[in-house]
């Protein structure tokens, strides 16, 4: 009988709730990913104030032999670790909006060290970057699995992800087809490509990350094959999104690239998180609308936030009369000599009727010469 009591007591006791061990996780691949991308972004700045100074001062040193390009260079490597470690903690979808935290950074940054002064328009949009922060990480998804070898490959072949691949290696044939063959060098073009690229780092870095914190944490998987090939996809990968930024960086303008390939690349990222990771599974449509809201707002606050930054005044290739002071302009209304750079009249005077009435001509005098008699009997003698 007390037998009987004991096993009706054992089977109706609840299992240990597994939210609580989420939630831990889910905050420190939070906090690792949100303190990784500041770190990442004060290491940027030392770097930058290194070549600064260095190029003020003529300083005839190269940057990678100053104290402070090293330490900016250790602070990045602290960083990034920090960021892939993040992954093996808390879903995908979690971590990748959280870069829009390097944005609210740099703006931190410039105001504390540069002293930059900040307009209503800054305030607002960090303040909905925040918001919008603040809203995916408390409504973003609560369980993932542990990234051991066998549930790894196990999503690898699952159907909705094959088909994903699919779609995604089609999408990336024609828009690379677009951008060698047709020179379709528009900037939304080759930021998908980044982003297509990107969303399968994304997933490789967890896998790897994952693997690396299951083994370090007793169960070694480093000796599954799929540890490998996961570890070749993310730096293949990462490498083709460096040399496509870079490309993208020298026809368009950094602060709006920034912006845009954050906004492409996170809303792909998700998606891929979504289908190979399963991140979304059993959330109720309330966490999902609100972490979709979330998202728009770190959206726009990140695309604000880069709308606001100062444009450098471009260069003019010509020079305006009355920009010299203590001289008269040629023309009355202070008009430039040269037309605009890139017209077509560029580099000719630009037509106007009333220089006949202000400017004449100079005649040069005509001087006669007399014949010398000596010439003129010469002549006659002919």
């Amino acid at each position: 009988m007390e037998v009987q009591q004991l096993q009706d007591v054992i089977l109706t006791t609840p299992a240990p709730d597994n939210n609580h061990v989420f939630y831990k996780e889910n905050l420190i691949g939070t906090l690792l990913a949100i303190f990784g991308h500041f770190v990442i972004s004060i290491a940027l700045n030392l770097q930058k104030y290194s070549h600064i100074r260095l190029a003020g001062l003529k300083d005839p040193r190269s940057y990678f032999k100053t104290k402070t390009w090293w330490f900016g260079l250790l602070l990045m490597i602290l960083g990034e670790i920090m960021v892939f470690s993040s992954y093996a903690f808390a879903p995908l979808s979690l971590i990748v909006p959280l870069s829009a935290v390097s944005l609210i950074a740099s703006s931190l940054i410039g105001i504390i060290f540069i002293k930059e002064k900040w307009k209503p328009k800054e305030f607002f949009s960090c303040g909905l970057t925040i918001i919008g922060i603040y809203l995916l990480v408390t409504f973003g998804p609560n369980s993932h699995e542990k990234m051991t070898g066998d549930v790894i490959v196990r999503h690898l072949v699952s159907w909705p992800y094959l088909v994903y691949t699919l779609v995604e290696i089609l999408a990336f044939c024609s828009l690379l087809y677009f951008y060698k063959q047709k020179n379709a060098n528009y900037m939304i073009v080759i930021l998908l490509l980044v982003a297509l690229l990107g969303s399968t780092t994304v997933v490789s870095v967890k896998a790897v990350a994952g693997m690396i914190i299951v083994s370090i944490q007793g169960s070694m998987q480093l000796g599954y094959p799929i540890f490998y090939v996961m570890f070749v996809c993310m730096v293949a990968t990462a490498i083709a999104q460096a040399s496509y930024l870079s490309q993208a960086s020298q026809l368009y303008d950094s602060a709006l690239i920034s912006s845009v390939n954050y906004i492409v690349s996170t809303s792909i990222a998700i998606c891929a998180g979504a289908i190979f990771y399963v991140d979304f599974y059993g959330e109720d449509v309330l966490h999902l609308c609100m972490f979709s809201l979330g998202i728009l707002l770190a959206f726009l606050g990140a695309f604000l936030i880069t709308r606001t930054k100062k444009k450098k005044k471009t260069f003019e290739p010509y020079v305006t009369m009355s920009s010299l002071s203590g001289l008269q302009s040629m023309h009355d209304n202070g008009n430039a000599i040269q037309p605009d750079f890139g017209s077509f009249s560029y580099g000719t005077l630009q037509n106007n009727d009333s220089f006949s009435e202000i400017y004449t001509p100079a005649t040069l005098p005509v001087v006669t010469e007399e014949a010398s008699p000596a010439t003129q009997d010469h002549n006659k003698t002919e």
